[in-house]
């Protein structure tokens, strides 16, 4: 019966501080820069412990108003056309997803922005069921403190665009040898093509495939109204 207490109290424990720490870093992340997410401190390692490859981080988080206003529209073309009807999730292509799953078919990834930005932020990389409980929390936890427009400055700020490259603005430097604010339409097109497997390919040396990946984004842009500011 003790025993039985004890793990009663550890579970309770547990779950209160998860909640108190979870919910804390939501609205601490609302406001200020993600500093480091857990995809960036494993790469390190990965790298470290690689001797073909140097250990490099570049990030440099920059607010959503230095941010040219192409990107946003192009990763909202490639990546997530509903973000900013849904709630942080695409019940159709997940929908689409599970029946081509159980048909054996290739699977086209179900995840919404917010989904990504939460993967990137909060959690590891896996494909466990916990990770992905915990995503879905955290999903819903977001799309209820932040704003779509903040969402979308997380997101563009942390994400993985090639080998130890992470955020908008490293990428823009890295690849075009210019600030964020100054990508024009084409480049944030290319950008956003490779976001898929941006270790496997990179803007700086696209194939046929990653060309053709941009065009359809392009014309994708033509299609959206403007993502913009204020969203």
């Amino acid at each position: 019966m003790k025993v039985l207490k004890w793990v009663w109290r550890l579970i309770w424990k547990t779950t209160m501080w998860f909640l108190i720490i979870s919910v804390g870093l939501t609205v601490i992340y609302r406001f200020i820069p993600v500093p480091i997410t857990p995809l960036m401190v494993i790469r390190v390692f990965e790298q470290a412990f690689d001797s073909e490859k140097e250990v490099r981080l570049r990030k440099d988080w920059v607010p959503f108003s230095e941010i040219s206003k192409n990107a946003p529209q192009a990763v909202y073309a490639s990546e997530d056309q509903k973000f900013l009807v849904h709630n942080g999730f695409d019940i159709d292509a997940m929908k689409k997803a599970w029946e081509n799953n159980k048909k054996g078919k290739r699977v086209k990834g179900a995840s919404t922005i917010t989904q990504q930005t939460v993967k990137n932020v909060f959690l590891w990389p896996s494909r466990s069921y916990i990770r992905k409980g915990l995503e879905a929390y955290f999903t819903v936890l977001v799309e209820l403190i932040w704003s779509k427009e903040r969402i979308m400055e997380v997101y563009l700020n942390v994400i993985e665009m090639g080998d130890g490259i992470y955020g908008i603005e490293a990428a823009s430097q890295t690849y075009y040898n210019k600030p964020a604010s100054k990508l024009n339409r084409n480049q944030a097109a290319m950008i956003a093509a490779v976001l898929p497997n941006p270790r496997r390919w990179s803007p700086a040396k696209p194939t046929s495939y990653i060309i053709g990946r941009q065009s359809w984004i392009l014309r994708q842009m033509n299609n959206l109204a403007p993502i913009g500011m204020g969203i």
